[in-house]
């Protein structure tokens, strides 16, 4: 049924939003390097502009969390977007994931595993270029995809080199410097919209490395406009081919709200989760999860992040 005018605005000026939102907060013009995030329990180590030689530098904010190293070796989680995880009095809508408040509680209670989070802070305006599947993206008609690149990233497309940035450069030394478990039973990546689809890309690019992907509200269509089921189309065919087989120790968890752009996402949802139960994936190592009413914001993740969390990092749900 088509939506009213009103709903249809809504949504566009949220999809404006949604992708020029890091520029607001990155400026035009030189400002103090932010403070470190205040965090409810744990700490946080900050590694400003991490070098790289796939991307541009970024920070980085590790996580720790109370009473580490005591556990001796932790699990290690990787999250997109990275500076609005823990302190909404620091991110541009003042909003916050509380990843801090709810994997400490987890932790504490042993509802999850000992766990370290790796924060990595989106680029700005390279977010889109840099989130975006690029394998994808490379099979999609020559006109989507020139509207894309040249009028959505404005840059070359970067998915593949930020995750030869995560796996070749800041996983090693995250390993390094902290007491981690190194292995893939142990490794874990998550992100929301336009994070959840980089999220899953790295886990079928990487299987060896990520052992599960959270995928929060996941942009399937990519962008806007008249191209979006064929965004969408086209990763799906990507996932039908290049997911990991169900036999392989992969766990995958996904959700969706259902107003503003989590409005778009249930049918091609739906396309995701038909392939899943195609190649054998079950509630053993898949959940798909749909909250009515939630929106499209760090304050409704925040609100569902302890089962994400709870689905990777259960002493139970070792893969």
């Amino acid at each position: 049924m088509r939506k009213p005018l009103a709903v249809q605005l809504q949504i566009v000026l949220l999809c404006l939003l949604h992708a020029f939102a890091p520029l607001f907060a990155l400026g035009q013009a030189p400002v103090p390097k932010p403070p470190l995030p205040h965090v409810a329990s744990g700490t946080v180590r900050r590694f400003e502009a991490f070098p790289s030689k796939f991307v541009a530098p970024r920070s980085v904010d590790v996580w720790l969390p109370a009473g580490y190293p005591a556990a001796g070796r932790y699990d290690v989680l990787y999250m997109h977007d990275g500076q609005a995880l823990f302190d909404s009095t620091t991110t541009w809508n003042h909003q916050e994931w509380q990843v801090d408040e709810t994997l400490g509680r987890l932790e504490a209670s042993r509802t999850v595993r000992p766990t370290i989070v790796v924060a990595i802070w989106n680029n700005g305006a390279l977010r889109h270029p840099e989130y975006y599947p690029q394998k994808p993206l490379a099979t999609l008609d020559t006109a989507v995809r020139r509207r894309l690149v040249q009028g959505v990233f404005k840059s070359p497309p970067l998915a593949d080199n930020y995750l030869r940035f995560l796996t070749q450069e800041l996983k090693p030394f995250v390993d390094k410097t902290f007491a981690t478990r190194p292995e893939r039973d142990h490794t874990f990546i998550m992100g929301s919209s336009m994070g959840g689809l980089i999220s899953l890309y790295a886990l079928c690019e990487y299987p060896q490395v990520f052992g599960g992907a959270a995928c929060l509200s996941t942009h399937w269509i990519g962008g806007w406009g008249t191209d979006r089921a064929a965004l969408a189309a086209g990763f799906q065919q990507y996932v039908q081919a290049h997911l990991p087989p169900a036999n392989t120790g992969h766990r995958l968890y996904f959700d969706h709200g259902s107003t503003t752009l989590d409005s778009l996402y249930a049918p091609h949802q739906q396309a995701i989760d038909a392939i899943l139960r195609r190649r054998g994936y079950s509630a053993a190592n898949w959940e798909t999860r749909v909250y009515p009413g939630a929106d499209h914001s760090e304050r409704a993740w925040s609100r569902r992040l302890a089962e994400p969390l709870r689905f990777l990092l259960s002493p139970r749900a070792k893969p």
